[in-house]
């Protein structure tokens, strides 16, 4: 069954879904499992494979004290997080899912076994509560396999996500079946798409619900282009956009004679929403956080210089991309620690562009070629993160996967949707190519730039 538009964009903290979201999404709901069991004094935390190799960077240790403090990361505020914190490792105690204090030492309770993989997924971590006196009271492996999904051990024989999965009444699991499903229907790809929604919630919840995602998008490119200052994590990495905010505003002049322009607003949208992603601000995993610039940079890029831009524009964007977005979470992967970052800034710009030649009236089978540009022309991209932080080259990335999008639907509404490779067969391609890829290049921060960069 194809994901839901909303288990594609959900609301959340920076700067990983994978190590930020989908751990505290975790830590949560253990903590709610054992909350109420006064036999509980102490919990335990183990992270494997990329959770344990680049966890640090990528915030894991704290949001799984948060997580394990009650918080999660639709409803958290991001000025809070730091507070939290603090106090728990300043206090050394935890208040377990917001009721009860229990004793917590960081350094005995939070293992980070960076030699150890469990086989289902390298974002593996298990959870368990013990007594005064040691004994075990209950535990539980989860995994979070990306966007800010976490799925338990007992979910993994179905290889796929329990939210994933829904009763609909178009279900599509290719690219061609959803082609064809809009021929014999007679409707578009997002239309499809807002039907299938509406068979789980009234039609009015799913427009205030894209609008919700819409708003939260554009908010965090408003913040990202406010903020100054250096991103935390010791990189000492400088917020560019709103210094480049700045010069484009004194230079409007210019844009008369140089369309190219253009660019530069897209470049300065998608560096600062991955910009607050990188400094733990709210973002939208689109599908993921690493990747979460390239949907907003290129919807907002439709709605300042599109001609015909509107609101139901923006809907077909967004409905139109997350079907995509379902594809690839269906027959691939969109987890960076399982294929590299083909699977999360190559899905993102294969899911903006067949979004943005959707709103600008292209056809389904335009629509297709689009999302097939957009994807295969970023097979094969790594993972590879300096300092395990989500900042160089994962910032910049997602610039450049905004332009090969919007690129991508250029392309395609240039031709007439026929095409030689399809998006079935990209999508095909890119799921082989991330079980080659070496484990040096798939968010463990042991390989390419994150080696060959020195981390201070």
């Amino acid at each position: 069954m194809p994901a839901s538009t909303f288990d594609l964009f959900k609301i959340g903290v920076g700067p990983s879904s994978s190590h930020t979201m989908g751990p505290m999404t975790a830590a949560a709901e253990f903590a709610a499992r054992v909350q109420d069991d006064a036999r509980v004094a102490r919990v335990e935390v183990r992270l494997f494979g990329s959770l344990a190799l680049t966890g640090k960077g990528h915030a894991t240790d704290r949001a799984i004290i948060l997580g394990l403090s009650g918080e999660r990361p639709a409803t958290i505020c991001p000025d809070t997080l730091a507070r939290v914190v603090d106090e728990v490792r300043g206090s050394g105690r935890l208040v377990l899912g917001g009721t009860r204090a229990i004793a917590f030492d960081e350094a005995r309770d939070m293992l980070f076994l960076q030699k150890e993989k469990l086989p289902f997924h390298s974002n593996a971590m298990t959870f368990a509560a013990f007594d005064a006196d040691g004994q075990t009271i209950n535990d539980w492996t989860a995994y979070s396999v990306g966007g800010g999904a976490v799925i338990g051990e007992a979910e993994t024989g179905r290889n796929a996500p329990s939210e994933g999965g829904w009763d609909v009444p178009f279900a599509f699991k290719s690219g061609d079946e959803l082609v064809a499903m809009t021929a014999r229907e007679g409707k578009t790809i997002a239309e499809l798409m807002r039907v299938n929604e509406e068979a789980s919630m009234p039609p009015e919840e799913v427009v205030a619900r894209i609008k919700a995602i819409r708003d939260a998008m554009s908010d965090c490119i408003d913040r990202g282009v406010a903020a100054s200052g250096i991103l935390p994590g010791g990189l000492n990495v400088k917020r560019r956009a709103p210094d480049m905010f700045r010069k484009l505003l004194e230079r409007q002049e210019r844009a008369l004679a140089d369309p190219l322009t253009v660019i530069d607003w897209v470049n300065l949208w998608a560096l600062a929403v991955n910009e607050e992603n990188a400094a733990g601000g709210r973002v939208v995993t689109a599908p993921t956080n690493g990747a979460a610039g390239i949907v907003p940079a290129v919807m907002r890029y439709y709605e300042r210089f599109a001609p015909a831009s509107c609101a139901g524009g923006v809907e077909t964007y967004l409905l139109t991309a997350a079907a995509i977005g379902a594809l690839f979470k269906e027959n691939a992967s969109i987890s960076g620690a399982e294929v590299g970052c083909q699977g999360e800034v190559g899905v993102a710009c294969s899911m903006a562009a067949a979004g943005l030649a959707a709103a600008l009236g292209g056809t389904p089978a335009q629509v297709e070629n689009a999302a097939e540009i957009g994807m295969e022309h970023n097979l094969g991209l790594t993972c590879d993160p300096v300092g395990g932080l989500v900042q160089v080259p994962c910032i910049e990335r997602n610039a450049v996967g905004s332009i090969k999008a919007i690129e991508a639907a250029r392309l395609a509404l240039l031709g007439d949707g026929t095409h030689r490779v399809s998006l079935d067969q990209v999508i095909e391609t890119m799921r082989k190519t991330g079980l080659d890829m070496s484990e040096r290049y798939k968010e463990t921060s042991l390989g390419g730039l994150a080696v060959n960069v020195v981390a201070c």
